[in-house]
C-alpha cells in the first residue's frame, strides 16, 4: 500500500467517487472537486492510499482556528476519513491518520480536531485506543439532518476530538513500538466503576438503562453497541434510544469535568467501553484487588 499527497484534478476525481461508494445514498453530501482541489492548494492536505494503483482510501483536511485567553491560535481540521467498505479492518485508516501527523507536526500545527459518531466502535477504536485523541466536546445535531445511508433519520450528534499531536501520549501510539492496549480484565480488577449496565434483549440486541447514576469515581467506563450499524438496521427505534442515552450520559460526564481517554473493545464478549477520567487519574491510582 502507498500513502501519498493528492494534488491533481483526476485524483480529486478518485476522492469524489470514493465518497459515493463508502456513503451511499445523497450526491449533495459529496465534497466536490472544485472545493478539495482549492483547500488543498491552499493550506489544506488530501492525502490517499493505493493498492496497485488503486484509491482505496482518503484523508482530507484544512487550516481552522480556535480560541485561546491570549487570541486565535492555529489549528487543522481533519474533516473526512474514508476506506472502501471490504478493506475497513486492514489498518488503512490508521496508515492515512499516522502519515497525516507525521506532516501536520512539520506545518507547526499541534492540534487537530475531527468529529465523529460516538456510538460507532470502530471509529471510537481507531481514534481514541490507537491515535490517541481525547474528548470532552459533545455536539447535538452539527450536522443536521442528514441525507446519506448511513446516517440518514439519526440525530447528527458527535464527539470532538482533540489529537494533541506533539505529546507523548500520541508518539507512544504512533511511533515505531506502540502502546500494547489495555484490556477490561485490567479494569475489571482495578474495580473500575461502570457509569450504567446494559441489557441483552431476547433479539441478542444491547439495550441501554432507563437511567444512570451520577458518576462519583475519577475513572469509569461507558459501555456502548459494538456494532451499532447493526441495531440501526435492525431496531430502529432502539438505535434512536442509544442516541439519546449516550447524549445524556456524555453531556453529564463532559459537565463535571471528565475527558474520554481510552477505549476498550473485549474481542471475546463482544462488548466496547469508553474510559473517562477527571483530572490526572489513571488506572495506578486504584487497589487491585488480589
Amino acid at each position: 500500500m502507498e500513502i501519498r499527497i493528492l494534488e491533481t484534478p483526476e485524483e480529486m476525481a478518485e476522492v469524489e467517487q470514493l465518497q459515493r461508494v463508502i456513503w451511499p445514498g445523497s450526491e449533495t453530501d459529496v465534497v466536490p472537486l472544485h472545493l478539495l482541489i482549492t483547500a488543498a492548494h491552499n493550506g489544506g492536505l488530501a492525502l490517499g492510499a493505493f493498492e496497485d494503483g488503486k484509491m482505496v482510501g482518503f484523508v482530507f483536511g484544512f487550516p481552522g482556528l480556535y480560541e485561546v485567553p491570549d487570541g486565535p491560535r492555529l489549528k487543522h481540521c481533519s474533516h473526512m476519513l474514508g476506506v472502501l467498505p471490504g478493506l475497513r479492518d486492514a489498518g488503512i485508516g490508521f496508515a492515512l491518520k499516522r502519515a497525516q501527523w507525521q506532516i501536520i507536526r512539520k506545518q507547526g500545527i499541534d492540534r487537530v480536531t475531527w468529529t465523529y459518531d460516538p456510538l460507532q466502535s470502530r471509529n471510537a477504536h481507531l481514534n481514541i485506543a490507537r491515535l490517541g485523541a481525547v474528548c470532552n466536546t459533545y455536539l447535538r445535531e452539527v450536522y443536521g439532518q442528514m441525507r446519506d445511508g448511513l446516517n440518514a433519520g439519526l440525530p447528527s450528534d458527535r464527539f470532538q476530538v482533540d489529537w494533541w499531536v506533539n505529546t507523548r501520549r500520541v508518539e507512544r501510539r504512533l511511533g515505531k513500538t506502540p502502546r500494547s492496549e489495555l484490556e477490561i480484565d485490567n479494569y475489571d480488577s482495578a474495580r473500575i466503576q461502570q457509569v450504567y449496565n446494559v441489557s441483552i434483549g431476547s433479539d441478542s440486541l444491547v439495550r441501554p438503562p432507563e437511567s444512570f447514576s451520577v458518576p462519583d469515581q475519577a475513572m469509569l467506563l461507558a459501555e456502548i453497541p459494538s456494532d451499532f450499524m447493526h441495531i440501526r438496521q435492525t431496531d430502529f427505534s432502539l438505535a434512536v434510544s442509544w442516541r439519546a442515552f449516550t447524549r445524556e450520559v456524555f453531556e453529564t460526564c463532559f459537565g463535571l469535568g471528565y475527558l474520554v481517554t481510552d477505549f476498550i473493545y473485549d474481542r471475546e464478549a463482544r462488548r466496547s467501553y469508553y474510559v473517562l477520567t477527571h483530572g490526572q487519574a489513571t488506572l495506578g491510582d486504584f487497589t487491585v484487588k488480589k
